[in-house]
């Protein structure tokens, strides 16, 4: 009993203690809001150097974003915003009354020293702010910590936490809105020089293969790109080869700023839902080492591979290539661990394997439809947000079988409809050696015969086939497909389809 009187007299001690803390004010700068303001109001031109930024919540005093709002809505219709013209809307302005009525607005021009000195306190204005944000956050995640419903999974409220930071760090971009039509020029000549400096001269990040680059211009930023296919078609394996190759071209360069970017290749993260990370890594192993994966999984190597296998290791180690390979995860934890993994080291490329085994929020009534759909348009979200291309794979209807012509379509794609809307890219894995080696005739048939002739010209051969590219053309690569290792390269020869645009 004493022991319990002991510890309550102590925490008691302890709120004492918190409640005697000197109260700290929020962040803020009334002076920077009031120059800003005055600024404004002795000439609109100050206006257009914060309004790409700034907004009415940004302000600390309710008063001053309620100012900065009434004088952007009169700029935005043409009219001068001054003293005299705001004077109307403020009259009746209860706290403005307290500070002595409508002459605060002539005495905020009044005190305005300089115009060129706007956009500095509008930054001021604007970086206070996302302080008093990272206040809020933090208050809010102590409050659902300590309030959570006796449902509510901690790993939901880390998720939303990492979310509303990542919004925060996020925000810190000043521009947007209009730009020039010589801006988005200027744009344009930038990508054209990162393009011609970058190997393969391409657009976006190379996949290591050229014929696909060349049909593809690469792997563009925000594209959702869906790879479909049958099982054992290989959609796995060239998703993996070109994770690696991304991994392994991968060079950095300093910005202006001082921030580190992607000059070629990029930070991989491979999203596993149904491989493990050992399995994928074997694969990886194999087709760099030329060691058949299933004799690595056997042990069924000899000294000499066993060497050759360490040192491909210990060069794959240094690769950016990063694995997350817990099964049943949602869109939102995939969302949350990339935001997580680009804040950490960097993120240029985001796998998906696959988009069956990932699940949506857990709404209550939603049908697999409608979660595929949010799904979809989760990863096309996430794709523009991160600014970086998302390869989904995905699994197609079993109709496919039933026809003689098995070379994969649109509207073979499971859940297709949301898939194939929200996708800038859908492109199919076909082998038709596969199927080949599974419709062998009697032997010393003429249909025998005639197999063998038609064998030869498959084997060792894989398609994609681009179905839909938002803004590219249409038509299908003949790449080539080592299973043993499984490795997709380049054929010696181009063999590309004739081009069509949509």
């Amino acid at each position: 009993m004493n022991n319990t009187v002991a510890l309550n007299s102590l925490v008691k001690d302890q709120l004492n203690q918190r409640d005697e803390i000197e109260f700290r004010n929020l962040p803020n700068n009334i002076e920077a809001e009031q120059g800003l303001l005055g600024a404004i109001l002795i000439n609109n031109d100050a206006y257009d150097k914060v309004s790409s930024f700034l907004r009415e919540e940004h302000f600390f005093e309710a008063l001053h974003g309620r100012i900065y709002d009434t004088a952007s809505q009169l700029i935005a219709m043409g009219k001068n915003a001054s003293p005299v013209t705001l004077k109307t809307h403020f009259e009746n302005d209860p706290v403005i009354q307290e500070i002595g009525g409508t002459k605060y607005l002539a005495r905020l021009a009044a005190d305005a020293t300089s115009v060129i000195n706007a956009k500095d306190y509008g930054q001021t204005i604007y970086d206070l702010a996302v302080r008093r944000g990272l206040i809020n956050v933090g208050e809010d995640i102590v409050n659902n910590a300590y309030e959570a419903d006796v449902n509510s999974q901690p790993q939901q409220q880390i998720e939303i936490a990492e979310q509303e930071l990542y919004k925060l760090a996020e925000t810190d971009k000043y521009g947007g809105g209009f730009q020039s039509f010589s801006t988005a020029l200027t744009e344009v000549v930038i990508m054209a020089e990162a393009a011609y400096k970058r190997d393969g001269n391409l657009s976006g990040i190379s996949t290591g293969l050229h014929d696909l680059d060349k049909m593809m211009g690469g792997l563009q930023k925000s594209d959702l790109i869906i790879l479909a296919g049958r099982p054992s078609m290989g959609k796995t394996a060239l998703a993996t080869n070109i994770a690696f190759n991304i991994a392994k071209a991968y060079r950095q360069d300093v910005t202006p700023d001082g921030s580190l970017t992607a000059s070629n290749g990029g930070v991989v993260a491979f999203f596993s839902l149904e491989m493990s990370a050992e399995q994928l890594a074997t694969r990886i192993i194999a087709e760099q080492a030329e060691i058949s994966s299933s004799n690595i999984r056997r042990g069924d190597i000899n000294e000499e591979q066993f060497v050759k296998l360490v040192e491909t290791t210990k060069i794959l180690e240094e690769k950016p290539l990063f694995i997350d390979d817990t099964g049943g995860l949602t869109i939102g934890q995939v969302a949350a661990r990339a935001r997580r993994l680009k804040r950490q080291h960097g993120l240029d490329l985001i796998i998906l394997d696959y988009i069956q085994l990932l699940a949506g929020s857990g709404k209550a009534n939603a049908n697999r439809v409608q979660e595929v759909t949010e799904i979809t348009m989760g990863l096309k979200s996430l794709a523009k947000e991160l600014e970086v291309p998302i390869i989904a794979l995905s699994q197609l209807n079993r109709g496919v079988e039933q026809r003689d012509d098995k070379r994969p379509m649109l509207s073979d794609l499971r859940e297709s409809g949301s898939i194939e809307q929200d996708a800038d890219v859908v492109a199919f894995v076909y082998r038709e050696e596969y199927y080949h080696e599974r419709s062998q005739p009697k032997e010393g048939t003429p249909e025998h015969a005639e197999w063998q002739v038609k064998g030869e010209d498959v084997y060792g051969k894989a398609e994609v086939i681009i179905a839909k590219q938002r803004h590219g053309p249409v038509g299908h690569v003949t790449l080539q497909f080592e299973g043993q290792f499984t490795r997709f390269s380049d054929l010696q020869k181009d063999d590309f389809s004739p081009m069509r645009y949509e």
